[in-house]
């Protein structure tokens, strides 16, 4: 079924649900639902808004008038923790938060109302676990003062405890709502007993050293996705554990690390581009733009997804964030195709590997952190960047070549050229949206993070003046579903920041630097073992940590067996982009799948025959040097 990100029993096909609570009981739950649901919802919605205000005020503020507004970027990022943490609200309570079913999905029904229910009490654990935490980093955080406001930041800490408090209290309501009294109590006393064995197994975890990555980050992290707990809560299990079992370091250090994951200004474009998607859609500027592109190529076999592919190319990097680019291109695109037959699980693997594809597109934040922390020219590395991803797009191209051959177009007529003419005309407004976007951040009147405001209210303003079309009821929904899939988003990334920062003080990166120093075979061997070691990094770290603990530690060693540094953070960049957009434990995937509605399992089988193109081209890209360097 199409809403695959659902979070319990019978939610996906075949699946049997946990039986019902007694009538009295079910009515009562399912009013304090409402009521919690509408106190969380309509604060999140007005957050979108309130994000869009900021953001667009300092634009006219600073190109319009010459008055920077100093504290707009400080309001926002308060203001954006909260959304981040409500909207993890909202996406708990509608079972929104990404997960693996593809071993649940082969059990037998009353296996897998079970397991169903498990995954909820594994999600409340940790949210139980790390509550008290949260508070005590917000008590902390009260007596720093912001510099722009001059307030306390317990002002933004507070969203924390807040949103994990909420999260608990939903997730409790949800496992009584959802579970039958013997699951719940069958799933309680499982993820308890685990717990307890991992807690008196405290004497002999701290005895076996770094071979604790392995248990944590491997097997509690596999265990916990391959069962159905929701991929944020497996890594944050997963780290949680690490800290509090084998180390002494102080928990609430945990949620500051989670904190710093989610802060990052340029996230900021995540539900801004998530909006903008959804108004695209809305306003009939989607429809525009498809019925031009499908004039142009609807009578070639696979020529929207060659579409595709060339609009991710033009679209990425201005918003510093792949999600972001998928969450602006995906709802102009899959209405058509899937109208004309593309599978809904095809549509989310090609949209995951074009965002793999894209990495090296400036203005990418990836690069322009590798030359901050590394020292090479960031105009070297926007230069070098252009060709790779190119590259990638042509193997990508090849596969969709080869699935689409028998594709039946029988019903398509090819356009003529008034046909053409006419769509060009209908379609201008919308087709000029990427140019603005893209002249507004090259010509300095927004950041990457303010840009995506501008195509806002462009896209307002074409909707109501130009195509006439502008539902105003359907924005209260539209707001509310950007902020549970931007929370959904950005709580993994957060879990993940956490994740990253552990191996970090496990000594895991110097480990690593030490061991590719040592290889044999020169530059070749250099640079296979760092294809390998960076797609497995890209699976488990978003790319500027694992950019900043490895960068400074193996470009030098990069440049010591004779690989061109422009060259070698092609490799890296593309490398981490496979592993990042790869399953199962790939965080972009999951993007890709919660932005195209489709559940993970559906989209798995597709992805194989794109993943292979992918590493085709880094082989490319690594083996041929010129296509990084050819223009420098």
């Amino acid at each position: 079924m199409q809403a695959t990100r659902r979070f319990e029993p019978g939610a996906h096909a075949g699946a049997v649900a946990a039986q019902p609570a007694a009538p009295g009981r079910a009515g009562l739950l399912a009013r304090i639902d409402r009521a919690l649901g509408l106190m969380v919802e309509v604060p999140a919605a007005l957050l979108v808004l309130a994000e869009i205000a900021v953001l667009l005020a300092g634009v006219i503020a600073r190109y319009v008038f010459h008055a920077p507004l100093v504290w707009s970027d400080e309001l926002a990022g308060i203001l954006f923790l909260w959304l981040s943490m409500l909207g993890a609200v909202v996406a708990l309570r509608r079972g929104e938060h990404m997960r693996m079913t593809a071993l649940i999905a082969r059990c037998s029904p009353g296996l897998r109302a079970l397991l169903d229910v498990a995954a909820i009490a594994a999600s409340i654990a940790f949210l139980a676990l790390v509550f008290p935490h949260a508070f005590e980093y917000a008590s902390e955080e009260a007596i720093v003062t912001t510099p722009a406001l001059e307030i306390s930041n317990a002002w933004r800490a507070a969203a924390l405890p807040t949103g994990f408090g909420l999260m608990l209290l939903m997730g409790v309501l949800r496992l009584l709502r959802v579970g039958s009294a013997r699951h719940i109590v069958m799933a309680v006393l499982a993820v308890g007993a685990a717990v307890l064995v991992f807690w008196l197994a405290q004497p002999l975890l701290q005895t076996l050293g770094k071979f604790n990555l392995i248990v944590f980050f491997v097997g509690v992290v596999a265990a916990n996705v391959f069962l159905g707990v929701p991929i944020a809560f497996s890594f944050a299990l997963a780290t949680f554990g690490y800290l509090a079992l084998t180390t002494h370091t102080p928990l609430v250090v945990m949620v500051g690390r989670m904190d710093e994951g989610m802060s990052h200004l340029i996230l900021l474009a995540v539900p801004m581009f998530i909006l903008l998607g959804l108004l695209i859609e809305m306003t009939g500027m989607a429809r525009a733009m498809i019925g031009f592109l499908a004039s142009l190529l609807g009578h070639v076999r696979g020529g929207l997804s060659y579409v595709l592919i060339g609009a991710m190319y033009l679209v990425s990097g201005i918003s510093g964030s792949k999600v972001a680019d998928m969450a602006a291109v995906a709802p102009a695109l899959f209405p058509e195709m899937k109208q004309r037959g593309a599978k809904p699980g095809d549509l989310a693997a090609l949209l995951s590997c074009t965002g793999a594809q894209t990495e090296t597109i400036p203005p990418s934040i990836v690069l322009i952190t590798i030359g901050s922390v590394t020292g090479v020219s960031i105009a070297a590395l926007f230069t070098g960047g252009m060709l790779p991803a190119a590259a990638l797009g042509l193997t990508l191209g090849l596969i969709v070549w080869a699935r689409s051959r028998h594709q039946d177009l029988s019903q398509v007529k090819r356009a003529t050229r008034r046909e053409i003419g006419r769509t060009l005309v209908i379609a201008i407004p919308a087709l000029i949206l990427p140019f603005v976007i893209r002249a507004a951040v090259v010509e300095g009147v927004a950041t990457a993070t303010e840009v995506s405001t501008i195509g806002i209210a462009y896209s307002v303003l074409a909707g109501l003046l130009i195509y006439r079309c502008f539902d105003w009821k359907r924005i209260p929904t539209m707001l509310v579903e950007t902020a549970a899939l931007s929370g959904a988003i950005i709580f993994i990334v957060g879990t993940a920041t956490a994740m990253a920062w552990g191996l970090t003080q496990s000594g895991f990166s110097r480990d690593l630097a030490a061991a590719m120093a040592g290889l044999p075979g020169g530059a070749i061997g250099f640079l296979l073992v760092s294809i390998v070691a960076f797609v497995i990094l890209g699976s488990v770290l978003e790319g500027i940590p694992a950019i900043v603990l490895f960068g400074p530690l193996l470009f030098p060693i990069a440049r010591q067996v004779g690989v061109h540094e422009v060259h070698y953070a092609m490799v890296v960049i593309l490398s981490m982009g496979v592993g990042l957009f790869a399953p199962p434990f790939g965080v972009g995937y999951y993007g890709a799948c919660a932005i195209s509605k489709v559940n993970p399992d559906e989209a798995i089988p597709y992805m194989w025959g794109y993943l292979g193109a992918l590493v085709a081209g880094v082989f490319l890209v690594a083996f041929i040097p010129w296509i990084s360097i050819g223009f420098l």
